[in-house]
């Protein structure tokens, strides 16, 4: 039986097809292509025409990838997060992207989403028995979860994403000092709940999801080992001087630049310099000195759901 899961991101698309093959599931196709729905409208509350043309763009697309692999509609799973989640004209985009592509989105909360997102954390074997500070830093939101393999202790979904910061706090490239200061001022006031979870809690590590921190892997590897890191890998210590090294590196250089950086990827070359002004924050302020990272997050959490 096959199955497939889009994740529909504030910046990017992702697409998952895995057949159940004797009880386990084989991956057939997986892309993210960017749709930057969030672009010029999230902070209106608002996905614009240009956002919906290019979600529909990559939803055509993903609808022949679909097509080519056989993949029956009833065994399509396509999630709406946060862009979606506080878009005025939801129903709007939901009903063309059905009546274009025939996919049917379900807008989910972003206390769903943090669900996911650990669930496809613990079936990446990112975590043990220590308490983790699990993080997920999308365009339009960010998703803290306090938990260890086999249980959740707290999490919660903050409106304070990549997309949404850029548009926010970037005004010059690179970023400047200032900016930097009133970012870490706004963290702090966002993100009082977790600063109350974290005492509570007191997490040794922290454990990356996807997006910004596989490109910091790939930065590293590309660094130390001139190559990419093995596909079939999906998780990872990162170092913490190594995480400082890239930080260094990608506040002080602007788009160019950073895209000449060995590992960097047109995707994320923007949204991971306010990316790691956020971990840096969180590393800092609650004194976290262990990394780890998954590149499994949401939709392999959903398919772990299904299958639990």
């Amino acid at each position: 039986m096959k199955q497939a899961i889009i994740d529909l991101g504030t910046n990017t698309f992702h697409l998952f097809i895995a057949e159940k093959k004797n009880n386990t599931y084989q991956t057939l196709f997986r892309e993210s292509r960017p749709a930057k729905i969030g672009q010029a409208g999230i902070n209106q509350g608002l996905i614009t025409e240009d956002g919906i043309n290019r979600a529909l763009g990559v939803l055509t697309y993903f609808r022949q990838v679909l097509d080519q692999h056989g993949v029956a509609p009833e065994q399509v799973m396509a999630f709406g997060t946060s862009a979606i989640r506080v878009a005025r004209n939801q129903q709007e985009f939901i009903d063309r992207v059905r009546d274009v592509t025939g996919i049917s989105i379900r807008v989910i909360s972003g206390d769903q989403e943090a669900d996911y997102i650990y669930q496809g954390i613990r079936a990446a074997g990112a975590l043990d028995m220590e308490t983790a500070l699990i993080m997920d830093i999308g365009g339009g939101s960010v998703e803290f979860i306090l938990g260890n393999q086999s249980r959740i202790f707290w999490k919660q979904s903050f409106e304070i994403g990549g997309q949404r910061l850029l548009e926010r706090f970037m005004p010059t490239d690179p970023i400047s000092s200032g900016s930097i200061r009133r970012l870490h001022g706004y963290f702090q006031e966002q993100l009082l709940p977790l600063a109350n979870a974290i005492h509570q809690y007191l997490p040794a590590v922290l454990v990356g999801s996807s997006g910004s921190f596989d490109t910091l892997v790939d930065m590293w590897f590309m660094h130390e080992q001139s190559h990419w890191p093995d596909p079939s890998q999906v998780t990872f210590a990162l170092p913490i001087a190594e995480f400082y090294r890239a930080y260094e590196l990608l506040i002080t250089k602007d788009h160019a630049e950073r895209m000449q950086i060995p590992g960097m990827i047109e995707l994320r070359v923007d949204m991971i310099v306010v990316a790691v002004c956020l971990i840096d924050y969180v590393l800092k302020t609650y004194g976290i000195s262990q990394i780890r990272t998954s590149t499994y997050s949401l939709k392999e959490g959903v398919l772990a759901s299904i299958d639990s």
